[in-house]
Parts: C-alpha cells; sequence; structure tokens
C-alpha cells in the first residue's frame, strides 16, 4: 500500500470539474498527497474548467512530471482530454507510468480520447463516456462504473456521476478497503454507489 503517496492530477482547458475536484478531494481525505499540474500549452497555472469553474494548480506538468507519484489521474471533459491528447509531454508522462508499473486512472473522455488514439495500452479493459463508446475498440469496453484491469495497473469510469466511486477505489488501490470505507462513510452515498461498507 501507498500511505502518504503522491498522486498527480492532470488539468487542462475544458477538464471537467466534477471529476477532477471530486476525485482531488477524495484522495485527500484518505490522506494521500495530490498535486494539481497544468497541462495548458502556454505554460499557465489558471485553468478554466468545462461549466466556467477555475481552478488553480499547483504547478505546470513539465516543472514535475518526472517527480515520484504512484498514480496519474486524467480527467474528462471533451476539450481538456483533447488538450491532454495533443500534449506530447502529457502522452510521454503517461507512458512511462504505465512503463513502471504505477496506476494510470482515466475518466470520461479522458480513455478513449487520450489512451486509445496514442496506443497506449494495446491490452486492457476499460470504459468511458457512454456517448464516446465509439472511441473505444468493442474488445476492451466494459459498460460499467469503475473498471479496474490489474493487468495493467488501469483504473477507468464513465462519468461526472461516477467520479465517487472512482475515487474510492482509487483509494481503495493506494490506501487499502479500510480507508476506502472510512471515507465512503463521510460522503453520505446514495443507495446503489459502489458501497465499501460490504
Amino acid at each position: 500500500m501507498h500511505a502518504n503517496a503522491s498522486i498527480l492530477v492532470c488539468l487542462a482547458h475544458g477538464t471537467e470539474e466534477t471529476e477532477a475536484v471530486t476525485t482531488i478531494d477524495l484522495l485527500v481525505r484518505s490522506g494521500l498527497n495530490v498535486t494539481t499540474a497544468s497541462v495548458a500549452s502556454n505554460g499557465e497555472r489558471e485553468i478554466i474548467c468545462s461549466r466556467g469553474v477555475r481552478l488553480v494548480a499547483d504547478a505546470r506538468l513539465v516543472d514535475i512530471a518526472d517527480n515520484d507519484f504512484a498514480a496519474i489521474v486524467l480527467p474528462g471533459g471533451l476539450k481538456g482530454a483533447e488538450a491532454f491528447r495533443d500534449s506530447p509531454l502529457l502522452i510521454e508522462t503517461v507512458r512511462q507510468f504505465h512503463v513502471a508499473g504505477r496506476i494510470v486512472a482515466a475518466i470520461c473522455a479522458a480513455a478513449g480520447t487520450v489512451l486509445v488514439p496514442h496506443d497506449l495500452f494495446p491490452v486492457g479493459n476499460m470504459t468511458g463516456f457512454p456517448g464516446l463508446k465509439s472511441t473505444i475498440p468493442a474488445e476492451k469496453w466494459m459498460d460499467k462504473r469503475v473498471v479496474w484491469d490489474p493487468r495493467v495497473n488501469l483504473l477507468t469510469s464513465q462519468g461526472p456521476g461516477t467520479a465517487i466511486d472512482f475515487a474510492l477505489k482509487l483509494i481503495d488501490l493506494l490506501v487499502g478497503k479500510e480507508k476506502a470505507r472510512e471515507v465512503a462513510a463521510q460522503l453520505v452515498l446514495p443507495a446503489g454507489i459502489y458501497d465499501y461498507r460490504v
């Protein structure tokens, strides 16, 4: 387990703010260290998300990509995911995480828009935003809220409404089921969301 591990959450103009902030919030609740990184091509740290919410990244990706993170998180939002896709630095960073056996976590548009076009996971079951199902090869697609493929340390999820499930699974993987259960208990989860009490 990676208690007190550091997690890298990437942000770009057009990133889906619910997915980004929900994941950040839950990871911090679990005691993990979260660093947000701007992938903006002009180097600015202030990110305007898909619905106009402004987030200020902790750093620019170029300055911290080589740091020792246990996982990298790619939120969705189509415009944000396209910015990730078009960033050679981000793609190389994800490739390095994958090669090193560290967790790559992508939600919503990110899997089909970022991982698939660059063939970063030739092997790997995944999910994504159902409306973008066509961007993921049929033999890899799984119609589940969260998909974890332990063969390649790939975690994927479907959208803003699955961001809590996504973050809890990441906590489960990094810190353990007990911590995921503890964080879940703080959230007053609706029935039907994957429940770490069982």
